[in-house]
């Protein structure tokens, strides 16, 4: 078995603004460089034997706060890029809405084999993260590692160990450097705790969908 510590980057400026973000990229805002100190300071303290990351850059930023305090190299791997938007990204819902009206409404309707133009569709994306999950979670048998990566990866962890369909809303919060346990045993998927967000303090957590982002 293997314990897959996946991490969510701090807060970017997109984040605040509402953002489709995708494989393109924003800054970590101030509070997000914040949290992704406080992530390191608290991976300190956790035992792990590899720190992967996501290519992109507010990923691997994250991750370069927690390699200055553990001493880990980091591993970029481009398969835990954030799920690819096309069209959408860069734009805020108002925008999608009325740029690519026909493209929102099917993206709306949570088909899990629509892919927005340009974009991967959720059935797509689910399957990418998957097998690259599982591929590190083989390569590292029996340790623990950390990944460092983005909400909708999270999001297709959490639904490959729940079982919980493509089409479904999540039942959960994606918390920006908040980690998230998961277990990996030859493909059998178990989820552990949850959005961990304990060394940001009440005050210092960002939550996509909340009135905190």
């Amino acid at each position: 078995m293997t314990t897959l510590l996946l991490l969510r980057h701090g807060e970017t400026l997109w984040n605040t603004e509402r953002r489709m973000q995708g494989h393109r990229d924003s800054p970590l805002t101030e509070r997000g460089l914040w949290q992704a100190r406080q992530l390191g300071l608290r991976m300190k303290n956790l035992p792990f034997s590899r720190l992967y990351s996501s290519d992109l850059p507010r990923a691997a930023r994250t991750a370069g706060e927690i390699a200055a305090v553990t001493g880990h190299t980091i591993i970029s791997d481009e398969r835990l890029r954030e799920r690819h938007f096309g069209v959408f990204e860069g734009l805020n819902q108002a925008e999608m809405r009325e740029r690519e009206p026909e493209a929102y409404e099917r993206f709306m309707s949570r088909d899990p084999h629509y892919a927005v133009p340009g974009g991967e569709s959720p059935a797509q994306f689910f399957e990418r993260c998957r097998i690259a999950l599982e591929d590190l979670a083989q390569r590292h048998a029996g340790e623990t590692i950390a990944v460092v990566t983005h909400g909708l990866v999270l999001d297709s962890a959490y639904r490959a160990a729940t079982g919980l369909a493509l089409d479904a809303q999540r039942p959960v919060p994606l918390v920006n450097a908040s980690l998230n346990w998961f277990a990996v045993d030859d493909g059998r998927w178990s989820a552990g705790r949850w959005g961990d967000a304990e060394h940001l303090g009440p005050d210092g957590v960002t939550i996509f969908g909340d009135k905190r982002l």
